[in-house]
């Protein structure tokens, strides 16, 4: 079995949010990068999980961006993966980094193709439902448990008051978030064996772009704490009704 896991780098959480070019572009100067923690903790765990349990899975990572992605792809490979397949190519449309990854994924016959439920930065949450598409393959979105019985997938998500549990067959793509799996830290072992891991670098296909970013902003700055006595109920009230619901 060939399982293919996506996966993306994404600033880290604590990073200070920037833009540039007239707010058409991020700044990255200064910037921490990371393995994005959809893909990390819950796709990428949860393949290495499955390939502990049967170890003919052969495990695959893919990556669109360019070559300052590749430590976060070695960190991947660092937690368990066997090989990582980047697109040199550099896109914010998520059709085309979709299309990039079933171009390759049509090549490699892959069993099961994971993605984390979107990226920290974008939230976009599409590109599974594209690849899927692509792929021509059945796709379960938000997935928190999965399991896999010879070439059947049991797989429970989240729904409105609830929980659904669905079952496919394979090839099969599905999307993670959390419940999927427990985070895990690269061990000694692992760094080391990550250097010489195989990280092929294959160019793009043609893609016409479906989106494009017009500008960037930044939320409004949040508004100063107000600190009302306690013997002044009715300000309080007033406030609440004329100013908290406003904003």
């Amino acid at each position: 079995m060939k399982i293919l896991v996506c996966i993306s780098k994404t600033p880290d959480t604590t990073a200070k949010i920037a833009f540039t070019d007239n707010n058409t572009k991020f700044a990255a100067d200064g910037v921490q990068w990371i393995l994005n923690p959809y893909d990390e903790w819950y796709a990428l765990v949860r393949a290495l999980e499955l390939k502990e349990k049967d170890g003919s899975i052969v495990l695959h990572l893919i990556n669109v961006g360019g070559a300052d992605a590749e430590p976060v792809i070695r960190k991947a490979l660092a937690l368990g993966g066997d090989e990582a397949i980047r697109v040199n190519t550099d896109s914010r449309d998520s059709f085309s980094i979709a299309a990039q990854i079933a171009a390759y994924a049509k090549t490699a016959a892959y069993d099961l193709i994971l993605t984390g439920k979107e990226t920290i930065d974008f939230n976009g949450s599409s590109i599974g439902a594209m690849v899927a598409e692509l792929l021509d393959m059945p796709y379960i979105a938000l997935a928190t448990k999965f399991d896999l019985n010879g070439t059947t997938a049991t797989v429970t998500r989240e729904i409105e008051g609830g929980e659904e549990v669905a079952e496919a067959g394979l090839p099969l793509v599905v999307s993670c978030q959390k419940g999927m799996a427990e985070a895990r830290i690269p061990n000694m072992r692992g760094i080391m064996a990550a250097r010489t891991k195989p990280l092929k670098v294959i160019e793009g296909v043609a893609v016409e772009a479906l989106t494009a970013i017009s500008s960037f902003s930044l939320p409004p700055a949040k508004a100063g704490v107000k600190m009302i006595p306690a013997d002044q109920a009715e300000e309080l009230v007033r406030l609440l009704h004329e100013e908290a619901r406003a904003i």
